[in-house]
């Protein structure tokens, strides 16, 4: 039986949630990515910006029916906008959970994963330490590339960004995900990651500023939307979506950069919370 692949975005701001009347049709949260194998009810999270917490809350209330209670939450960097949900996460209290919080990839620039959410949630922080949280949590660091995402074969690139990060590619039975997310190409677009992109079915790239803006932008670690769509081009990919929108780009100026992106690649689109995708 082939698998249903669903990937539904719970995050999709960059550097810093946003709540304002102008931001709520592409989202104020950021990043979180679910992916949920409708075959095997089994789930694999990316990243825990805020939006996670929205995600929490429909794994407790059954949105994905019959879900195997081993939940593996993957991050792509540690950054303070793909880890502040943390603590939020209602899954993470409930005993019957376990979860796998995942850092994969060779080059990793952390040496202890534990000690990171512990320090995140030590009581200058945080009322509820990591030890009292509740469910069963598995730290793993590793440089070997696991089939851990979906029952999927798993490749993963590092690529550039401040204090490193990593892009994942799932693939299983002729289906291809590519997540590439916080990633500076530089002056010409990183050809490892052209190559780590080859032919997915859907390919999901941040895109935080225009070419204008990126100009002024240097080592902040970030893409534009036309190094998005390069890529999708030349990585000969069938979908691509955007995401990491900037905390200044309002819902009008995303809306206006959508219809340009989409007069150079059809079947591109900004990712909206709550945007679901079949793979």
């Amino acid at each position: 039986m082939s698998p249903k692949i669903k990937v539904k975005f719970y995050g999709t701001r960059g550097s810093i949630p946003i709540c304002d009347p102008d931001f709520f049709e592409f989202g104020g949260n950021t990043t979180c990515i679910s992916i949920f194998n409708e075959n095997s009810k089994r789930l694999t999270i990316l990243d825990a910006g805020t939006g996670i917490r929205k995600l929490g809350k429909q794994i407790l209330s059954n949105y994905f029916p019959n879900l195997n209670k081993k939940i593996s939450l993957i991050f792509t960097h540690f950054h303070w906008d793909h880890i502040q949900g943390f603590p939020f996460f209602d899954p993470a209290y409930t005993k019957d959970w376990e979860l796998k919080i995942m850092a994969l990839g060779k080059g990793q620039e952390i040496a202890d994963l534990r000690g990171l959410f512990s320090t995140q949630m030590q009581s200058e922080f945080f009322p509820i330490s990591l030890d009292d949280m509740g469910a069963k949590m598995e730290f793993i660091l590793s440089e070997t590339e696991k089939e851990v995402l979906l029952n999927a074969k798993i490749s993963i690139q590092k690529h550039q960004h401040p204090g490193g990060a990593f892009s994942y590619r799932g693939d299983w039975e002729g289906k291809s995900l590519v997540i590439c997310t916080d990633i500076e190409h530089g002056e010409q677009l990183d050809p490892k990651i052209v190559a780590f992109a080859k032919d997915a079915d859907l390919l999901i790239h941040e895109a935080q500023f225009t070419s204008e803006e990126l100009l002024n932008r240097k080592n902040w670690g970030h893409s534009s939307y036309e190094q998005a769509i390069e890529v999708a081009e030349k990585a000969n990919c069938k979908k691509l979506v955007m995401t990491h929108h900037d905390p200044d780009h309002n819902d009008e100026f995303l809306r206006e950069v959508e219809k340009k992106c989409q007069q150079r690649f059809k079947n591109c689109f900004l990712a909206r919370e709550g945007m679901e995708i079949e793979v």
